[in-house]
């Protein structure tokens, strides 16, 4: 599953192969996939002769192609990605079902194992205004990202603080991973409740998620099962993990041992002398 990093990473690799390319027609093989315009003739009639000229990300989920006169917002959810761009005599890949074909002979992919992802293809200035993004907060790595607006909603929730940060609507792009080595790098237990987070915490949380996220940015990701970026190379950041997938061996900075635990059902990962209760 892509989180903030790896769709970043994807990002960057797709703006060198696609920024300037028109497209010509879609192929659509699962037509679930497109959710606005409802009708997905539409959509393909549309998208037709439109340049990508930027991509943008949001969160740890989506992708935004910036067009002519649309935004595809693309939401890759479990197993969504973009396997690069190939010659069209190509033949396709299993699992792939949406097919953007450019004039220039190329074509970008889009597959996708659990036909879980979306595409939504809205008029540019309105991405953010409607569904699927309308709900999704600011990421830590966003230029305004607002501590102020994000310590309200740490402070006033009773969940736990490991719950917190994977809700979408408080802070986006952390998942799973990403939390548990946030919560590790600011030293808090991931079952401390948000009304006894401290505001000096709130700053080490974000601090620390953003140094993890910068790190795992910069090393393409990470690679735990099945994720690779456009140009099919693995994450390499699994090898700085520091709690997360390390339960029963030493912590690397203290020696105890890294424990695992169930946090509503999600497998939580954290050392219990850097992160006392």
């Amino acid at each position: 599953m892509p989180e903030l990093p790896e769709v970043e990473t994807i990002r960057q690799t797709l703006k060198q192969l696609t920024i300037g390319k028109t497209i010509q027609t879609v192929d659509i093989y699962w037509p679930k996939i497109i959710q606005e315009p409802d009708d997905y003739h539409h959509f393909i009639d549309l998208i037709k002769n439109q340049t990508i000229h930027d991509i943008r990300r949001k969160g740890g989920k989506f992708l935004l192609f910036d067009l002519n006169q649309h935004v595809l917002v693309s939401h890759l959810r479990m197993e969504g990605k973009y396997g690069g761009v190939y010659p069209q005599r190509e033949e396709l890949m299993a699992h792939t079902h949406v097919v953007f074909h450019f004039t220039d002979g190329t074509d970008l992919r889009y597959r996708d194992v659990r036909k879980l992802g979306t595409m939504h293809l809205q008029e540019r200035g309105t991405e953010l205004t409607k569904k699927p993004l309308l709900l999704v907060a600011q990421d830590p790595l966003e230029a305004d990202f607002s501590l102020q607006t994000f310590q309200k909603k740490v402070q006033k929730s009773e969940r736990n603080i490991k719950n917190i940060l994977l809700d979408q609507s408080v802070i986006a792009g952390l998942g799973n991973i990403y939390v548990d080595e946030t919560l590790f790098m600011a030293g808090i237990h991931p079952l401390t409740k948000g009304l006894s987070v401290t505001d000096e915490q709130v700053i080490q949380i974000v601090e620390a998620s953003v140094a993890t996220l910068k790190d795992a940015v910069k090393q393409g990701g990470t690679t735990i099962r099945s994720y690779v970026n456009s140009q099919g190379q693995i994450g390499m950041f699994q090898q700085k993990l520091n709690v997360y997938g390390q339960n029963d061996k030493a912590c690397r900075k203290c020696e105890d041992t890294i424990m695992k635990i169930k946090v509503n059902g999600r497998g939580t990962h954290y050392c219990p002398s850097c992160q006392p209760i």
